[in-house]
């Protein structure tokens, strides 16, 4: 007995036609991302807001092209380096991308320290980061 396959609904399309974009997008908006926004948008209120004028585009542009290669290749930036071009060139982005991404992830666990600190104002935040660390 042969099973009709069922056409995908417009929600489902939908979906699927989001896909990478969706979550490539949203990778951005990490809690070291918002703390900058937030400290900025306090410090300087709307005055620095043209600014998205010049970079939304690019980021737009970075995250497409981020997303294509990742569904073309199905691997992300060091396999398809890997795969594509000469080792020292590989070796080079590891060097200048490693320590961005350790960085980055410790702004975003000190972060999330300062805001436990700002719901619980008698926590330290310090203390908080190294609850963080070593409990999750």
């Amino acid at each position: 007995m042969k099973t009709k396959k069922s056409k995908p609904n417009k929600l489902q399309r939908f979906w699927k036609l989001l896909g990478p974009g969706l979550v490539t997008g949203a990778s951005d908006d990490d809690p070291s991302g918002i703390a900058t926004y937030s400290q900025a948008g306090a410090a300087y209120g709307l005055s620095t807001l043209w600014t998205s004028i010049v970079a939304f585009p690019l980021m737009a542009a970075i995250q497409q092209m981020c997303a294509r290669i990742g569904l073309v290749t199905s691997q992300g930036l060091t396999g398809t380096l890997k795969k594509h071009y000469p080792k020292p060139i590989l070796y080079l982005m590891l060097l200048f991308s490693f320590p961005a991404i350790v960085m980055n992830i410790g702004a975003d666990i000190a972060g999330m320290g300062a805001v436990g600190n700002l719901l619980f104002p008698s926590i330290d935040a310090s203390f908080l980061v190294f609850f963080l660390l070593f409990y999750f």
